[in-house]
C-alpha cells in the first residue's frame, strides 16, 4: 500500500464512520504511523508502507473510526504556539479556548509581572499559553485530577516553564492564596442533559467530570472576589446558550466592565469582568 492508496482509503473509512475532518485525521494518523509531518507525506505518495507501518495506521484508522478524538491517539495536540500532551485524564485543548487566552493576554498588556491563576487546568494548555507568550507572567493552576496534573507537569518540562507556573492540586481556588491580577478558567460547563446531543468523541471519551458542570461556574465567579486584586480580571470560558447568564451573575455581584466576547468560531463563549474595589469591600 502507498502513502496515497493509505490516504484515500483511511479518508474514506473515517468519512463513513461520521468523523468531521476525515482527510485531516487520516493525514494526521498516518504521520504518526510512518513518523512523517503531513508535508513529507505529500513530497512522496509513491512510497510504499512496511508492514509494520500498515498494521500501526489500520490500528489508529479503527479507533479514530470509533471516534476516539485524534489527540488522544496521537498522544499530543497543538494548541496556539504550544505543542502538548494529551490522552484521556484531561479534555483535548480546543480552538476555542485559545480565544479565551487571547483575551487573558490583552488584559495583561501592560503589566510587567502579572499573577494570573488558572482554575481547572487539566493539561495545562491556557496556563502554559499565558506563560509562553507573556514573558512575565506567572501562573498558579491548580486541578482537582491527581492524574491531571501529572499530565500537566509533564506539559510544564516539555515547554520549559517549570520556574513561571506552579501546579497545585485542590478543588477551584482551595490551596492557593492572592491577589492574582487575573483569575482564568474554562470550567466543566455542560449540563448532564445536554450530553447526550454532544459528539461522541466528548460523550464517549473525555473525563465526565471536567465536561458536565456541577456549580463550578458560579463558585469560580465567587470565589473571584476574595482572590483577585481590585481592579484585575475574571474571564472565564462557557456555553454560547449562558454567555448572558454568566454575564449577568457577574453583575448582581459587582463586577464592572463585563463583557461576553465571541470564540474564534463566531460564538458567544467568553465572559470576562473586572473585580471593584466595592466587590471586595462588601
Amino acid at each position: 500500500m502507498t502513502i496515497r492508496d493509505a490516504l484515500n482509503a483511511g479518508g474514506a473509512q473515517l468519512r463513513a464512520a461520521g468523523c468531521p475532518a476525515p482527510h485531516v485525521d487520516a493525514e494526521l494518523l498516518l504521520g504518526h504511523a510512518v513518523s512523517l509531518s503531513r508535508t513529507a507525506l505529500f513530497a512522496q505518495p509513491e512510497r510504499e508502507l512496511t508492514g509494520e507501518e500498515e498494521a500501526r495506521y489500520r490500528s489508529f484508522l479503527g479507533r479514530r473510526a470509533a471516534r476516539e478524538p485524534a489527540a488522544y491517539i496521537l498522544g499530543e495536540w497543538g494548541f496556539r504556539r504550544l505543542t502538548l500532551a494529551v490522552d484521556s485524564r484531561v479534555l483535548v485543548p480546543r480552538p476555542e479556548t485559545e480565544a479565551v487566552v487571547g483575551r487573558c493576554l490583552e488584559l495583561l498588556d501592560g503589566v510587567d509581572r502579572p499573577l494570573v491563576l488558572d482554575v481547572g487546568t487539566g493539561a495545562g494548555p491556557i496556563a502554559f499559553a499565558i506563560a509562553d507568550e507573556h514573558p512575565g507572567a506567572r501562573v498558579v493552576a491548580t486541578d482537582i485530577s491527581v492524574d491531571a496534573l501529572a499530565l500537566a507537569n509533564e506539559n510544564r518540562s516539555r515547554t520549559g516553564l517549570e520556574d513561571r507556573v506552579e501546579l497545585v492540586l485542590g478543588h477551584l481556588v482551595a490551596g492557593v492564596r492572592g491577589p492574582f491580577d487575573l483569575l482564568v478558567s474554562n470550567p466543566p460547563y455542560v449540563r448532564h442533559e445536554e450530553l447526550a446531543a454532544l459528539e461522541p468523541e466528548i460523550r464517549l471519551y473525555e473525563p465526565y467530570e471536567a465536561v458536565v458542570e456541577a456549580g463550578h461556574t458560579d463558585a469560580i465567579v465567587r470565589r473571584a472576589l476574595d482572590i483577585v486584586r481590585p481592579g484585575g480580571w475574571l474571564v472565564l470560558e462557557t456555553s454560547e446558550l449562558r454567555g448572558a447568564d454568566v454575564a449577568a451573575e457577574l453583575r448582581a455581584l459587582g463586577y464592572e466592565d463585563v463583557a461576553v466576547r465571541k470564540d474564534l468560531a463566531g460564538r458567544d463563549r467568553v465572559v470576562e469582568g473586572r473585580i471593584a474595589a466595592a466587590a471586595i469591600d462588601g
